[in-house]
């Protein structure tokens, strides 16, 4: 992963904790890491956690640009050798899922030509809800791959898939999606 381009979007969920430890494994590789919190995932871990990890700022905000004044969604998704969501909430999916672009996570989505890797965590009643998984669905079909979530015991309090995959598997796909 040395000197790649890595952009993660962080959404609203209990599981962006691990996020923070697979971005801090990222750099270590040798990655040089951009993340895109959305507004509700700031509710969930800050922005200086992020920062501290990547030594870069953290993307939030589509019409207050930090870097890229032609606006931060081209500029982010024309760097980006690979885009990682963790986690990748229901909400996300559904707007990957059809093309809906209102903040500056699913813009930049649709502005990257990068392969992109989604790791869902959500409830294991909201993972199995058919909405959700023909969302999954055409979403593979559009070429997303999807790090498909784990089973075990949920911070809702019951057992069930719906975790976020392990830092260290979701840290192996894009490895070897980047061929490394």
């Amino acid at each position: 992963m040395q000197h790649k381009e890595l952009l993660f979007g962080v959404s609203a969920g209990i599981a962006a904790y691990k996020s923070a430890e697979l971005v801090s494994k990222c750099v270590q590789a040798g990655a040089n890491v951009s993340v895109i919190l959305t507004w509700a995932a700031r509710r969930f871990i800050g922005a200086t956690t992020f920062e501290a990890l990547t030594g870069r700022p953290v993307y939030s905000d589509m019409f207050s640009p930090r870097e890229h004044y032609r606006g931060e969604h081209i500029g982010l998704a024309q760097r980006a050798d690979l885009v990682c969501i963790a986690p990748a909430t229901a909400d996300v999916l559904a707007k990957l899922a059809h093309g809906l672009a209102d903040d500056l996570l699913s813009t930049t989505v649709l502005a990257t030509t990068a392969p992109i890797l989604l790791a869902p965590a959500m409830n294991c009643e909201m993972w199995s809800k058919p909405a959700v998984q023909r969302n999954v669905a055409q979403l593979r079909q559009d070429g997303f791959e999807i790090i498909e979530p784990d089973e075990g015991w949920l911070s809702c309090g019951q057992i069930g898939a719906g975790r976020m995959a392990a830092p260290e598997r979701i840290l192996k796909a894009i490895q070897m999606r980047l061929g490394q």
